[in-house]
């Protein structure tokens, strides 16, 4: 019988350190190993521990974050495969970034990896709408994008889930308004643009679900496409893909941000008026899903050549 691969989650006691573990609690083909909560800073026992294990998973700040990938680094042949979940390697070119859907053949980049970074919640919509256009030639790379969201407040950590447990955030809030949110950059890289997009994030009086909406005015891109030609290159990215899927969009709805919450489902949808030629883009995930540990799960699925797919959804 062959070796079930084994895991570390390192910081397993956030938001999504808790969520990957509960995902993956439920599937046998992968194995949890665990620090000591004594031994949790000790870098000697972390070492020793990451010594054993197939894959360390970091749910860390970013700044420890990079500690344990200089430390894995340091390892040489005897270091574990990592996916990092922090903010901290996302645009660095020698980590492969972990959305699998990014480009044909880009999952198994991530399959043959050794270092993989997973992708933040706001920038898996907006890259997901953006990137097919851009690769079709019908957006242009320089094009003034700009992209507005509402996630959940589980996405804002400890602090801002605490904030609205009390009851003190208030019922929604624009925030980021420096526009220099710590995901514009691989926004940017990973939509395949050169002028930096304009990013409006909010958060609502709600723990889980997000929308990520790109408004477009059409006669403004190449080809002259209407909301059906946009529909139709998404459809054609996206075919045949486990997690991603184009709904029908229908201008009556009054759509939610909810509905996907403990899936890996990330939905996408095209408004628009021919008329008026204008466009909505709308991507529709669980921002601690397909938006973090989902993700996550997936990975380390490609990773370790697990199929992962009993683990997701967390629910129905």
């Amino acid at each position: 019988m062959s070796k079930i691969p084994s895991i570390f989650i390192d910081g397993e006691s956030g938001t999504t350190g808790l969520q990957i573990r509960a995902r993956l609690e439920r599937h046998p083909g992968i194995a949890i190993r665990s620090i000591a909560e004594a031994q949790r800073k000790d870098p000697a026992a972390k070492r020793a521990l990451m010594e054993e294990v197939d894959a360390v998973v970091l749910c860390l700040p970013d700044a420890g974050a990079k500690e344990v990938a200089a430390m894995a680094a340091a390892m040489g042949d005897a270091a574990p495969r990592l996916l990092d979940a922090s903010t901290a390697h996302r645009v660095d070119p020698d980590w492969v970034f972990g959305f699998p859907e990014l480009t044909p053949g880009h999952a198994e980049k991530i399959a043959g990896a050794k270092r993989v970074a997973n992708p933040g919640c706001y920038p898996t919509g907006g890259i997901a709408l953006l990137r097919p256009l851009v690769d079709a030639g019908i957006m242009p790379k320089d094009f003034p994008v700009t992209v507005n969201a509402v996630s959940g407040y589980t996405g804002g950590g400890k602090a801002m889930i605490a904030e609205f447990d009390a009851g003190t955030a208030g019922p929604f809030f624009l925030y980021g308004l420096g526009l220099e949110h710590k995901h514009v950059p691989e926004l940017q890289l990973y939509s395949g643009l050169s002028r930096r997009p304009l990013f409006v994030p909010s958060v609502g009086n709600f723990a889980q679900g997000m929308l990520v909406s790109v408004p477009l005015h059409l006669d403004a891109l190449h080809g002259a496409p209407g909301p059906a030609d946009l529909e139709a290159v998404l459809r054609d990215r996206y075919a045949g893909s486990g997690w991603v899927k184009v709904v029908p969009a229908d201008a009556a709805e009054r759509l939610g941000p909810a509905e996907l919450n403990g899936s890996n489902w990330l939905e996408l949808r095209v408004y628009g008026s021919a008329a008026h030629r204008q466009a909505v883009l709308v991507a529709k995930l669980d921002n601690l899903g397909k938006g973090a540990s989902g993700a996550a799960v997936q990975n380390l699925g490609l990773m370790l050549g697990v199929d992962v797919r009993d683990a997701l959804p967390l629910a129905a």
